[in-house]
């Protein structure tokens, strides 16, 4: 499987569940990498989407420990065993981990790639943080785009490869 993400240059992802930047260009590389696929998210995030509504064109696994949960284009798991037995037999290329904290904290070392967009800046008032893949063993840059220019923030597009699996 795979993790997409945006982090700040202290790997933060978030604050108040919500996303820290709002970069176009990064939202078009989320969608044309996850279209189609299969996504792994928290319930919090799933929330913070327009209307709440799960991402179309892909197949939404929603973890929660609210077993009452139910929400239309979303199949519901109450644990991360639960989540990643719904995606037995999904093609690792087409399996995404796309948020919260904690969901990607538990899901990084079954992950194969992250793609990640960061952003050369540090967020105000961050209380969400991605893994520092730097420091973590196993894990090495692939390749990293050229700078971009958006929004007055400037990023590049780094992928990692978790050389353990």
């Amino acid at each position: 499987m795979n993790a997409i993400v945006v982090v700040d240059k202290h790997w933060a992802i978030g604050c108040e569940g919500k996303l820290l930047f709002s970069l176009p260009t990064d939202m078009k590389r989320f969608r044309s990498l996850t279209i189609g696929g299969t996504v792994i998210l928290g319930r919090k995030t799933l929330d913070t989407f327009p209307g709440g509504r799960p991402l179309p064109q892909r197949r939404n696994i929603v973890i929660t420990h609210n077993v009452d949960f139910d929400r239309e284009g979303c199949e519901v798991a109450d644990s991360l065993s639960a989540a990643l037995e719904l995606t037995a037999g999904t093609p690792e290329d087409q399996l995404w981990v796309i948020g919260g904290g904690s969901i990607y904290t538990a899901l990084l070392p079954k992950c194969r790639r992250v793609f990640l967009t960061m952003v050369d800046a540090a967020a105000e008032k961050a209380d969400t943080f991605f893994p520092n893949l730097d420091k973590l063993p196993g894990w090495s840059i692939e390749s990293a785009s050229d700078p971009v220019e958006e929004n007055g923030v400037t990023y590049r597009f780094i992928d990692y490869i978790n050389t353990k699996l």
